[in-house]
């Protein structure tokens, strides 16, 4: 089989979708024309790709037919020790690529996160801060993005799956007009659930498992009541990947999941509030499984992931941490049980969602793609289950929130290894750009890893700006002018995270002796001058753009590539012995 390497040029002629509100089923949206197949291996070497949704591609090159395709796989919520529930992705990608042990999210939230991926910049420049007015989909212009550096430089573009939070009840800031019917620029194919906009006649939402519309190329269909969402995402995503196989252009397919964020609707089995020892009710949201998963893991998780293996308090002192988590009490029985279910069903949840990770890998190799296609697997953030008693959450620098798994394997990358290097939301999206030979769409805050993907670990110099809101109290101390909407701004190196709050609190942890940050010392005597060198680089750090975000540290705060394997290594090997499962 030729792979795109070896491809003629040809004309991929789609037909225009067709209906108002309904539309012909996944695969018919993206069928293509009879003989299809025929000219693409014969057709002429001149002609633009035309496809639905989109302007035609350029032309493609003979370099740009040498460029591979690029596939990103984007969870919802998922922690690191999710991958245990993850077979297909463990295997296929990391058994055949890499895993990085230190992969991070800067805005360890949905809507953050995600527009970082899209624009290759931290939350304080692109201007995302929430999911809520006046910020989510609304405050994001997408008039350029990943998709739109991509399709410039002649790749197809495919999305399925979530896009940002508000995506369908609030306005594009970029048209002014309702998001629900509308297709942001640069992508070929755009398959984008949307939450409910309040409209006649369309009902479920983007966090519905078992009803959800999507606007397919501009056109609503509505018609998956009582499917399982991932499955259907599934659908289109193999459905892509058939339309663009043996193309003249490399394809870029970007899948989004919800799993295993919590969503719709509540089920039978479901433990939704428990009282806390103080009285005030606690939520547990979770999941909609389909009913073939669930049960699967019950022998298998015991407890909640972010509560101690062997008992004990979730955290036997949090006075040293901030105001919000200190007030916080001990976990009680009730609420561990509600966290042990809680951590089942995200687990049936991931793992319906691997399934479909193995049916879109299967496809690629079954149409000749696989050889040319770098595969990514990664979440938009991570999550709190239990630790610093907090019963569920994200959003704080904490490393459960911070840090997503990322697993990746493509030409070159084939090996089984580790890279403990770190690389963060934003570093994904420039390495993408770098692979395409892709210009950014703004100017980048991220670090290209291909070449640490192919070469090996170079050392640890800049660090990670964390960024969050709604963590600390409306008291705005230096360094936080009432023009800021973060409330807390932090930097993660190779050893130390370190987090300032408006209100004046912090938080300080040597993560070389302390990885599960348990004990805060930003008040210690001992490190007053560990602080005042992180403050200094705080400042320097918390609104950068561009190169001033990559700029290395001091000497005294960098790792070489030896002494970060080593300060990795120890960081897993005491998170698995106080909370195994890694």
């Amino acid at each position: 089989m030729t792979t795109p390497v070896t491809r003629l040029r040809s004309a991929l002629l789609i037909g225009a979708l067709a209906g108002s509100v309904l539309l012909a089923g996944c695969s018919a949206a993206f069928e293509s024309t009879p003989g299809e197949s025929d000219a693409r291996r014969t057709g002429p070497t001149d002609q633009a790709v035309i496809v639905a949704g989109g302007d035609p591609a350029p032309p493609a090159s003979a370099a740009q037919r040498a460029r591979p395709n690029i596939v990103m796989v984007m969870a919802d919520d998922m922690r690191v020790d999710d991958l245990e529930f993850a077979p297909n992705v463990r295997k296929l990608i990391g058994g055949n690529g890499l895993t990085f042990e230190n992969s991070f999210s800067p805005f360890p939230l949905c809507c953050p996160a995600r527009a970082s991926f899209l624009s290759g910049q931290y939350a304080h420049n692109h201007g995302v801060y929430w999911h809520e007015e006046p910020y989510g989909y609304a405050a994001f212009d997408d008039s350029r993005t990943i998709a739109t550096s991509l399709r410039a430089a002649g790749y197809q573009t495919g999305f399925v799956g979530k896009y940002l939070n508000g995506y369908g009840p609030m306005k594009s800031k970029v048209s002014g007009g309702p998001s629900w019917k509308y297709v942001p620029e640069g992508w070929s194919d755009w398959v984008g659930a949307f939450e409910d906009p309040g409209v006649k006649g369309i009902h479920g939402g983007t966090y519905n498992y078992f009803d959800t519309p999507y606007n397919v190329n501009g056109e609503v269909d509505n018609r998956y009541r009582g499917r399982y969402q991932t499955d259907v995402v599934g659908d289109f995503s193999v459905e892509l990947a058939r339309k663009y196989r043996r193309s003249a252009n490399p394809f870029f397919l970007y899948v989004s999941y919800v799993a295993p964020h919590y969503g719709a609707p509540v089920e039978r089995d479901d433990t939704q509030f428990v009282t806390d020892d103080e009285g005030k009710r606690r939520e547990f949201a979770t999941p909609a499984r389909p009913g073939w998963v669930r049960g699967r893991f019950d022998k298998v998780i015991t407890r909640g992931s972010g509560m101690p293996r062997i008992g004990g308090p979730a955290e036997a002192d949090v006075s040293d941490k901030p105001a919000r988590l200190a007030a916080r009490p001990e976990v009680n029985a009730a609420e561990r049980r509600a966290l042990t279910k809680l951590t089942r069903q995200r687990a049936e949840a991931v793992y319906v969602l691997d399934r479909q990770v193995g049916r879109l890998v299967r496809e690629l190799k079954q149409s000749g793609e696989w050889a040319d296609t770098v595969f990514m697997f990664t979440s938009d953030n991570g999550y709190l289950i239990g630790e610093h008693r907090m019963r569920v959450g994200k959003v704080w620098p904490h490393e459960p929130s911070l840090r997503v798994p990322y697993l990746v394997t493509g030409p070159g990358v084939r090996s089984p290894e580790r890279r403990y290097e770190p690389i963060t939301t934003v570093d994904i999206t420039a390495t993408i750009l770098d692979i395409a030979h892709a210009a950014a769409p703004h100017l980048a805050d991220g670090t290209s890893k291909w070449a640490t993907m192919r070469d090996g670990d170079r050392a640890w110099t800049a660090p990670v700006v964390t960024e969050a809101v709604s963590t600390a109290a409306d008291r705005h101390v230096d360094g936080f002018p009432r023009s800021e909407p973060r409330s807390s701004i932090g930097l993660r190196t190779a050893r130390y995270s370190f987090t300032r709050y408006r209100n004046g609190s912090g938080e300080l942890y040597d993560l070389a002796v302390d990885p599960n940050q348990l004990e805060n010392l930003y008040s210690s005597r001992d490190h007053r001058a560990v602080r005042r060198e992180l403050t200094d680089q705080w400042y320097r750090y918390k609104n950068c753009a561009g190169a001033d975000c990559r700029e290395p540290l001091p000497d005294s705060m960098r790792a070489t590539v030896p002494e970060n394997r080593a300060l990795g290594g120890s960081f897993w090997a005491e998170v698995d012995r106080v909370y195994g499962r890694r």
